[in-house]
């Protein structure tokens, strides 16, 4: 869960989570410092106490003196911790390492080998093995001292006798951590908001280079060069200096693909021009010729309705090539409306009635038009002429003209020939090309690239031919540039 954040998270939450770590950390190594200050402290209480009693027994041991014995021990053992609860016991032994006095005389009876015997788990050597202060740690923790209480001459009178059982050293964990935590919980008030502003500072610059990087291709590589940092730290550093390289190439590769682009349209409209040119020298050289006829042999009837009728269809000619014209330029802005589509097919009604062709016209408007008209319109008649052309004599074309909020749809069939996907492919590359053969289904296919849309065959179950040109239903459509 915690690698699913984002660094600006992570850093911050790293570093909180490790000065909590660090303050309890320290708050636990402190509670065992203190456990062992504290165990340290009991020890050094029990043995100054067994001195007191080695110097204050002397005499007692002399004179064999019990009594007063009893009253040492009740008088320092009161020194010892953990007498109170029965923790712990003190004796003073004589020479031979049995009882004489104890403060518990239950535990410690008077008259009981203390030493070179081994009960309750408490193994002490004999007397003779003991020339020094011993202690002996038992497995359940318990701990026994011996100390020797020597004459001025070196003879030992007896023994100091203690018994410390485990519970004694047992630490008071919540005493012992109380100030670690205390202590702990002052730096992390201290040291968390420090962490998180620190966290929050170094995740800064990586946020604005993944910020960069999601916006690569959707903003102009100098406003993302302008907003991308330059960190100090050496890693961030070669990151934001990698991602400028990478800003900086697609700079000028999009400058060389700008380059290209224009070179392609003048491509292009050189082949435009030559096709149009090659379109209209032709009825322009009959319009000449029916221009000198008329000059010359104007009186007559017929000479002058044979020319007139020349010029007409010279003239009609050079209209249709004008009108293909039209999606280069923007002639018009407002939407298509509903009578647009009836008006293209009033226009080629006549061209179908003169090749005996049935036209058939269905509309389906569930959202308002908000495509230009111009544009359409071309489509259309472009579409319906050639449809028209294909089913030739006797046979049928149709429009069907499809709206909703998302796509207008323009789709024509017709009975003729059916047209194959490679035979399209292979017209709209010659009329494409430098063919002057027309540019109806190429203007077709442009308009359609240029406005983000779609054109192509449909395929049917039956044996005709259903080419579909469609476009967003979207404003300002003319401003729509496809990738070429």
């Amino acid at each position: 869960m915690f690698e699913r954040l984002s660094y600006r998270f992570q850093i911050p939450c790293g570093l909180t989570l490790a000065v909590l770590l660090s303050a309890l950390l320290v708050a636990g190594v402190a509670a065992q410092i203190s456990a062992r200050a504290a165990r340290q402290e009991i020890l050094t209480t029990v043995r100054q106490a067994m001195v007191l009693l080695s110097a204050q027994a002397k005499p007692l041991l002399a004179a064999e003196d019990i009594w007063r014995a009893f009253t040492l021990l009740r008088d320092t053992a009161a020194l010892l911790p953990g007498v109170e609860q029965g923790e712990t016991r003190g004796a003073i032994l004589d020479a031979k390492g049995r009882i004489l006095a104890g403060s518990d005389p239950v535990k410690l009876a008077t008259g009981i080998q203390a030493t070179g015997v081994a009960s309750n788990q408490r193994a002490t050597p004999p007397v003779k093995d003991i020339h020094t202060r011993y202690e002996s740690l038992g497995p359940n923790g318990d701990l026994t001292l011996v100390e020797p209480i020597q004459s001025e001459d070196g003879e030992v009178l007896g023994f100091v006798y203690v018994e410390v059982d485990a519970q004694v050293f047992a630490p008071d964990w919540v005493a012992a951590a109380k100030p670690a935590l205390i202590g702990a919980a002052l730096a992390a008030a201290l040291l968390v908001p420090l962490g998180w502003l620190t966290g929050v500072r170094m995740g800064r610059p990586i946020a604005r280079i993944a910020n960069c990087i999601a916006r690569i291709g959707r903003k102009p590589a100098a406003q993302l060069k302008s907003e991308l940092p330059m960190p100090r730290d050496p890693e961030l550093g070669r990151i934001s200096s990698a991602v400028r390289q990478l800003l900086s190439e697609m700079e000028v590769r999009q400058t060389a693909e700008q380059r290209a682009l224009s070179a392609e349209r003048l491509a292009a409209v050189g082949r435009i021009t030559a096709a149009v040119a090659h379109e209209i020298n032709n009825p322009l050289a009959g319009l000449l010729t029916a221009a000198q006829t008329l000059r010359v042999h104007g009186a007559s009837e017929e000479a002058r309705a044979r020319s007139i009728d020349l010029i007409d269809r010279g003239l009609k000619q050079i209209q249709t090539m004008t009108a293909a014209l039209l999606p280069q330029a923007r002639v018009e802005d407002r939407a298509l409306q509903p009578g647009d589509v009836n008006d293209v097919v009033t226009l080629v009604q006549p061209e179908a009635a003169r090749m005996g062709v049935e036209l058939k016209l269905d509309m389906d408007v569930s959202s308002a038009f908000r495509v230009p008209s111009a544009v359409v319109r071309q489509v259309m008649l472009n579409l319906l002429l050639n449809a028209i052309k294909a089913a030739g004599g006797g046979g049928t074309a149709s429009a069907e003209v499809n709206a909703d909020a998302e796509t207008v749809k323009v789709t024509v069939s017709n009975s003729g020939v059916p047209l194959t996907d490679t035979a399209l492919a292979t017209r709209l590359a010659s009329e494409g090309g430098n063919d002057p053969r027309g540019f109806g289904l190429w203007i077709c296919r442009e308009i359609a690239n240029r406005f983000g849309g779609g054109f192509g065959l449909v395929p049917t179950s039956t044996a005709a031919t259903k080419l579909c040109f469609w476009i967003p239903n979207l404003e300002a459509n003319e401003q729509i540039t496809a990738p070429h």
